[in-house]
């Protein structure tokens, strides 16, 4: 009788009409920045130097020379590149100097102690960037996995100031990310920092300690 009495009240209890979804589009655009790209890169740099980040202006030709000089003044020995990238195989063409390149072409597994011990910086690609909040999304895949962003001290990162997006949104609905995402899509706002209780602030805790971002212009584009 119990159990009869306490289905008909849920049955006779009225159902609650849902509210509408908010209308996101609509306030994003009633938000958004009317910017030009040159005012979308300006934004960026200014937050992502603000936590440390280092910014070179480079074009499609000299980027690689441009990252082997700051190799060089840095005293890299080794740089990890992905497995048959665009990018790798087109520093792969330079004079190398002194700079061994390493390939990510095994299971963590098999490197382990190497990669966690005897690599001193990456370069990946980015896949774009946000303005408003300064940080670079990172779009891992099997030829540049997510460790290449996490584990070196030093991270190059090449990134198209043609993808630099005013927000998220906007990121988000551009490129499509509701037709699929990786396992991990990373936001990245400068070098790996924390701090103790003393608020004492390292860099390179958590991740690499130089965040380097080659912001590639196209030609005669960069500022």
């Amino acid at each position: 009788m119990a159990r009869n009495n306490i289905l008909g009240r849920l049955r006779s209890a009225p159902v609650a009409t849902l509210p509408s979804l908010p209308d996101v589009k609509a306030w994003f655009d009633s938000q958004r920045r009317n910017e030009d790209l040159a005012q979308r890169v300006l934004r960026l740099r200014a937050a992502m130097q603000a936590v440390k980040t280092e910014f070179h202006d480079v074009t499609p030709t000299d980027w690689p020379d441009v990252l082997l000089g700051i190799a060089a003044a840095k005293g890299i020995g080794n740089l990890l590149l992905g497995s048959n990238t665009p990018h790798g195989n087109a520093l792969k063409a330079r004079a190398l100097g002194a700079l061994q390149l390493v390939h990510y072409e095994q299971p963590i597994e098999a490197w382990r102690d190497r990669l966690f011990d005897g690599i001193d910086a990456s370069l990946t690609s980015a896949r774009s960037a946000v303005a408003e909040i300064g940080s670079i999304i990172l779009w891992p895949t099997p030829s540049e996995p997510r460790l290449m962003s996490l584990v070196p001290h030093i991270h190059f990162v090449l990134l198209e100031a043609s993808s630099i997006h005013s927000d998220l949104h906007s990121a988000i609905t551009a490129e499509g990310w509701s037709s699929g995402l990786p396992t991990n899509a990373l936001l990245i706002g400068g070098p790996s920092k924390t701090a103790d209780i003393q608020q004492t602030l390292a860099y390179g805790a958590h991740g690499p300690k130089e965040l380097i971002v080659l912001l590639r212009h196209a030609s005669g584009a960069a500022s």
